[in-house]
């Protein structure tokens, strides 16, 4: 069993992280994709066995409407109607291609789509979420897809069907749901602060909390999980959870 933990972006100094973590989800590529210039500079900068993980361009999963799109300074080609919630337009889809040539300059494996709960869940969005993973299967060989759904497609019995049929990582936040996918060989865990609604950001783990994420990591023996704390707190809770797993053996 092989258990990976780090955070969402980096809380420190990337000297004094790389000290401490070997793992990271970076979030600027989903703002504002970097070059690969940049991303190899990254990588030769880091350690040699530091992993890195890519939030996939927002240009993929945002609609132009998303206030998140207002913090992209370089807005991508083409019609930008086209762009956002998986839509298997040519648009997206290049932007997927551009998001994956940065991951491979920075020697990332896993690369992470997040939807917006503005993404519908409807007989057309369905339609169009299917066909996308259809095209990315093919253009994405090598790497391990992850989907982070939100809204009202957390709950829907649709997934499982998606999940399986083009081996996409069911990306969750463990204590709020659990990864329906079964065929692949990575579980993807990103953790939000427990509380009500989808995110806390300001919460902190409690010990408690950490042990019980541990009982649930261990379910996953047979598998390599990633544990990426995504919350005010996530350096100091990531530290933490590293040791509770040492003392455990894991």
């Amino acid at each position: 069993m092989v258990v990976k933990v780090g955070c969402c972006g980096f809380p420190k100094a990337r000297k004094k992280y790389y000290e401490s973590l070997s793992l990271v989800e970076l979030q600027n590529t989903f703002y504002d994709l970097p070059t690969v210039e940049w991303a190899e500079n990254l990588r030769s900068e880091a350690p040699r066995d530091f992993e890195f993980t890519v939030k996939a361009w927002q240009a993929i999963t945002h609609p132009p409407t998303s206030p998140t799109w207002k913090r992209m300074k370089k807005k991508p080609r083409g019609d930008l109607a086209n762009y956002g919630l998986l839509k298997p337009t040519k648009e997206n889809l290049e932007a997927l291609e551009e998001t994956l040539r940065v991951a491979e300059a920075l020697g990332a494996k896993v690369v992470v789509l997040q939807t917006p709960p503005s993404l519908p869940f409807n007989e057309e969005s369905v339609r169009w979420v299917k066909e996308f993973f259809s095209e990315a299967s093919e253009v994405s060989q090598g790497f391990v897809l992850g989907w982070e759904p939100r809204g009202e497609w957390v709950h829907s019995d649709e997934l499982r069907r998606i999940f399986e049929e083009f081996g996409i990582v069911h990306v969750v936040d463990p204590f709020r749901n659990r990864p329906i996918s079964e065929n692949t060989d990575v579980v993807y865990f990103r953790l939000h602060g427990i509380g009500p609604g989808e995110v806390n950001y300001r919460y902190k783990y409690t010990d408690s909390d950490l042990e019980k994420l541990k009982n649930i990591v261990s379910e996953y023996r047979d598998r390599e999980v990633y544990v990426l704390f995504n919350n005010v707190y996530m350096f100091d809770d990531a530290l933490r959870f590293k040791k509770v797993l040492h003392e455990s053996g894991l």
